[in-house]
């Protein structure tokens, strides 16, 4: 979870979710819907889902046990070489060298490595020092405590030079220029897509459908998107229905790390009751005032929120 996200927005959803899946053997068993729907809102889904198969391939070919050795750590799906340093060495004492994004941010200021941390040869340099840097005693107490000094007082912006126990030696301090350290990644302007949701609305019900694996929102619960067709004939092949009234609402914007989505809600209204939908496993229709089955990423969140609000169901 604290891949690309930070501890306090991290806390509330930690804490639900080794509530809901407390060992490996209940996540493993677990159906992905479950344990998607704890991620729901921390973006990144992939994660979640790397994080599933983890523990399903801990409890398949390693008997329940977590790997000791880091090349059967990384091989997991979704850890790579700091996380299973982080791991190793904070669950087992082993020694190995972690670069999370506050350690490398420490690392180039202490030693002014110039350079975006996304570059291979500035990458390779840090590995480099991190390596040096880790002692062969209180490994996982090092571990903690260097991701801890980036977290709390080696921040990005307005750092705590003055309390920081390395400041003696830090080159970046020394010669004035903490600012320029890490390098910044090059700006690039974020791209504009666009897509059009359709909000199909019939008895209290809205029609939804399970995106597939690969590609954004992966495995979520959402809004179907209007392709090419037109709506009418959308509602025909998908709901085997008329619609008795369409109505657009306002744009949403949603931004992503790469690029920025509108997305252009369209309510449509189904006079009978909902048609029978034959693939329950990806398409669903489902009753508002029922919590969702399964994980959803925010803006549809939202936009099913406004749904219920406009249909007057009670909030979940």
């Amino acid at each position: 979870m604290l891949q690309q996200t930070q501890v306090q927005t991290v806390i509330p959803y930690f804490d639900r979710f080794v509530e809901s899946f407390p060992d490996l053997e209940l996540l493993a068993a677990a159906n992905q819907d479950d344990v998607l729907s704890q991620w729901s809102g921390l973006g990144y889904y992939a994660r979640a889902r790397n994080l599933h198969k983890a523990a399903q391939r801990v409890r398949d070919d390693y008997d329940g046990q977590f790997p000791a050795s880091v090349d059967d750590a990384i091989d997991l799906p979704g850890i790579g070489r700091s996380t299973a340093g982080a791991i190793l060495s904070l669950a087992l004492g082993q020694r190995h060298a972690i670069l999370d994004g506050n350690v490398k941010r420490v690392l180039a200021r202490h030693e002014a490595i110039g350079g975006w941390p996304g570059k291979t040869r500035v990458a390779d340099e840090l590995w480099q020092v991190a390596e040096r840097n880790t002692p062969h005693k209180r490994v996982s107490d090092y571990t903690q405590a260097i991701m801890d000094l980036g977290a709390t007082l080696c921040t990005r912006s307005k750092p705590s030079c003055g309390r920081c126990p390395v400041k003696k030696d830090c080159a970046a301090l020394l010669s004035n220029s903490v600012d320029d350290y890490p390098g910044r990644k090059p700006k690039v302007s974020k791209p504009l897509r666009s897509t059009t949701m359709i909000l199909a609305s019939a008895g209290g019900q809205v029609y939804l459908e399970r995106r597939p694996e690969a590609g954004i929102w992966g495995g979520l619960w959402s809004l179907p998107e209007l392709g090419e067709q037109s709506l009418s004939d959308w509602c025909v092949d998908v709901l085997g229905s008329v619609a008795t009234e369409t109505r657009p609402w306002d744009v949403l914007r949603h931004s992503f790390s790469h690029y920025d989505l509108d997305i252009q809600p369209i309510l449509v209204r189904i006079g009978s009751e909902a048609g029978k939908v034959a693939d329950a496993e990806s398409r669903t229709w489902h009753r508002l005032d029922d919590a969702p089955p399964g994980g959803m990423a925010a803006p549809v969140k939202k936009l099913i929120n406004q749904l219920k609000k406009s249909e007057n169901v009670a909030h979940h």
